[in-house]
């Protein structure tokens, strides 16, 4: 099977990406793609593309053309504009590749950057990201995110969110469940039997005892000390020294309390 990859906002990169990555990668059958979307976006017109109806027709022809299951837009693009009118499509795209994937007709789904704005403008899209929307569309209580590379695997503990929010968003159970989550996907997916956590804390120092904060005492310690006898995991860790590649050769995956501590540089 292959992988599908949305269209997301077609008045930013998104076409522009996917035109780039099958150049790089035609030649290469174990990273075989097509893409959902209107091929009117396409911003380089050189580039064969080719339709197709089924994602098994993928591989006939991947290394001459971009496979592309076409989804008309119903309104003219405008490249870098906010485009409010098309986000009822932009949407359908993401439904649609949800399907293909829990129809078993897509091994896994790619997504190209969706503009919360326009959608919210245009569709009333009551989602803070992807995740959240997948979350709903496969009736999913309690979804996580993994931010993945070679060297380091990232899951915030929160959404999307403002920063002031995060601390009214933190709870133990909610904590303890990201842990489990995570701790079970690292068995399942990534074949460690034993995976070892990093926590983060969510405020400087880890909050210096009380000092800089009280969550580190009062949420993330506690619900680190119930799953001390059941999972390999240490922490809370401050955040601005656990990812350095000293620190980062202890353990295996990192949990951080918000969105943005899951993008410092490595």
């Amino acid at each position: 099977m292959t992988v599908a990859v949305t269209s997301g906002d077609p008045s930013g990169i998104g076409p522009e990406i996917v035109q780039k990555s099958w150049v790089s990668v035609k030649n290469d059958p174990s990273n075989e793609f097509f893409w959902i979307g209107d091929p009117l976006h396409f911003p380089d017109k050189s580039i064969p593309w080719q339709p197709i109806t089924h994602p098994s027709e993928v591989s006939k022809n991947f290394s001459a053309a971009l496979p592309v299951l076409v989804h008309k837009f119903a309104n003219p693009l405008k490249i870098g504009c906010h485009q409010p009118e098309n986000a009822n499509d932009i949407i359908d795209v993401i439904k649609k590749s949800v399907s293909l994937v829990k129809e078993n007709k897509a091994a896994a789904l790619c997504t190209s950057p969706i503009n919360k704005d326009v959608l919210y403008s245009g569709a009333q899209f009551p989602f803070l990201g992807h995740t959240e929307f997948f979350a709903y569309l496969d009736n999913i209580e309690h979804p996580v995110m993994m931010l993945a590379s070679s060297k380091l695997k990232v899951v915030p503990a929160t959404i999307h969110i403002p920063i002031k929010e995060v601390s009214n968003r933190l709870s133990i159970e909610g904590l303890t469940q990201t842990i489990k989550i995570t701790n079970e996907a690292m068995k399942d997916k990534f074949c460690l039997a034993k995976p070892i956590i990093a926590v983060s804390g969510l405020n400087p120092h880890a909050g210096e005892n009380g000092k800089l904060g009280l969550e580190e005492k009062e949420i993330i310690i506690p619900a680190i000390r119930n799953l001390k006898d059941s999972i390999n995991i240490i922490g809370p860790l401050s955040a601005d020294t656990m990812f350095h590649s000293t620190a980062r050769a202890k353990y295996d995956v990192a949990i951080t309390m918000y969105h943005d501590q899951a993008l410092i540089p490595l």
